[in-house]
């Protein structure tokens, strides 16, 4: 069994967790622990509040009690608002604290693009642009191209939460990008974990998410991979090829 801890925002998409638990289909246990958000805001005051050292480390003791083996702050826009410098000090203080590997959502979207071989990616985001912009400005640290960078104007967690279907897919649509080799969408408050297959049918290229990306985060932090096509891409492992002489 691995388990796997997760600092999560508030409350929005969280059972987007217990979905992707069933759609691993292996012996990997996501703990998620919530934290206090403060003011629901996508603005940078109360961004850099909501992931300040304090509001973390108040979660980290029940996931040690847990047994998790990996920590990640769940949280995109709290993380990258830092900037590139600013979010490793945050992951570095969360591991500290937790006397465990940890990351951050924004880190996942990083090393994922990377997993899946795309140079240059689109935005499509739920925040106001000035926030989107924030993580594109992230992206391009990490030495990723961003081709375009799209916000919907959506200032609260809560409201990115009750989105479904026909609003994820019209965000993706409208958001991607033909030079884009993969699409990304940032933000754990809003629920994914069911669309991805279908969003990369649709679009015809790798579709990353903020909770497909942080468990992906979490399970590289523990080295482990899984092969779940129903989570995109990113979760398909390539067969290893016995080569007969």
């Amino acid at each position: 069994m691995t388990a796997l801890g997760f600092l999560y925002p508030g409350h929005s998409a969280e059972d987007d967790y217990p979905r992707m638990e069933q759609m691993l289909g292996s012996d990997v246990r996501l703990q998620v622990v919530h934290t206090d958000i403060g003011e629901d805001a996508h603005r940078v005051d109360a961004l850099l509040e909501m992931g300040s050292p304090k509001r973390l480390a108040a979660g980290v003791e029940e996931l040690r009690l847990s047994g998790a083996e990996a920590v990640v702050w769940a949280c995109t826009s709290a993380s990258f608002v830092f900037g590139w410098e600013g979010a490793h000090d945050q992951v570095r203080t969360l591991a500290r604290s937790a006397g465990l590997p940890a990351s951050s959502t924004s880190f996942a979207f990083a090393h994922a693009v990377r997993e899946v071989g795309a140079g240059r990616v689109a935005v499509a985001a739920t925040y106001p642009e000035d926030v989107a912009g924030l993580f594109a400005s992230f992206l391009k640290a990490s030495g990723v191209e961003v081709v375009s960078t799209q916000g919907n104007g959506i200032i609260t967690a809560a409201e990115v939460g009750t989105w479904g279907w026909d609003e994820v897919r019209a965000m993706a649509r409208a958001g991607d990008h033909p030079d884009a080799e993969a699409l990304l969408l940032p933000d754990t408050a809003l629920h994914t974990a069911a669309y991805i297959h279908d969003l990369e049918q649709d679009l015809g290229k790798p579709v990353l998410t903020a909770n497909q990306v942080t468990v992906w985060e979490a399970l590289r932090l523990a080295t482990r991979r899984v092969n779940a096509p129903s989570l995109g891409a990113l979760f398909t492992k390539e067969p290893v090829v016995q080569v007969k002489g």
